[in-house]
């Protein structure tokens, strides 16, 4: 079997501009440039920087890993119920990391089981979470993890994103893994981009007819068409 990857693993491998990785994970394409690059705002007497969150390979233009990925689908919970604060997210996963010992540990099985309770312990305390916030970040993290597939060493493989505006029970059509079609979005169980699904309804063919010819149930041709066009919420 030819390894197309020189042998480096694929999920490290930057692949995914920020357009990309908005397009896929339903998030602002400037929202994820924060995380992964981080921004500068105006103070009295000049300006200070928030550093970054993710740590990326290639900043410039930027390209995000596939274990970029996961770590943005997982800052999105936390973005969701909490207004971000990159320096005390930043700091939290510092915490994180010291004590479970990981790169990247959001995208790591074992900060799924050992390391949600010390993130929203430490997180919420540094921003004076009541006990129902961390509850609530809690049950949002979970809702998150659940999407991802980890491997026999624990690392993430493969995400269903989210495609529904309501996160619960998202159907699971459509999946990222980067092993399958240098990692773009595919259906399920087919490796079929949704992309290219997506082109060819745009160009004339209907549901039944590309359903047909990918030899695939409606439901996921339309999946595919409806996630790859839905608009990104603000």
């Amino acid at each position: 079997m030819i390894d197309i990857y020189g042998g480096e693993d694929p999920r490290n491998i930057p692949s995914y501009s920020a357009a990309d990785a908005s397009r896929y994970l339903k998030i602002p394409s400037s929202t994820i440039r924060s995380w992964a690059v981080g921004y500068s705002y105006k103070v009295t007497g000049g300006n200070k920087k928030f550093l970054p969150v993710i740590d990326t390979k290639k900043r410039k233009p930027l390209t995000l890993t596939f274990i970029n990925l996961i770590e943005i689908h997982v800052l999105r919970a936390i973005r969701q119920h909490h207004h971000i604060d990159l320096a005390k997210v930043r700091t939290a996963l510092d915490y994180i990391n010291e004590k479970i010992n990981l790169p990247h540990p959001l995208a790591h099985q074992e900060f799924y089981t050992d390391g949600v309770d010390l993130f929203i312990d430490h997180y919420g305390s540094l921003i004076n979470a009541s006990q129902d916030g961390k509850r609530t970040l809690k049950n949002s993290l979970q809702i998150h993890l659940e999407r991802i597939v980890p491997d026999k060493q624990g690392l993430a493989i493969q995400l269903f994103p989210f495609t529904r505006n309501q996160e619960q029970n998202n159907p699971r059509l459509v999946m990222i893994d980067p092993r399958i079609a240098f990692g773009r979005m595919v259906i399920v169980d087919t490796g079929i981009p949704t992309n290219i699904i997506a082109e060819r309804f745009y160009a004339g063919d209907s549901y039944e007819q590309l359903a047909h010819d990918y030899e695939c149930e409606i439901e996921k041709i339309e999946e595919a068409i409806r996630c790859v066009s839905r608009p990104i919420a603000a």
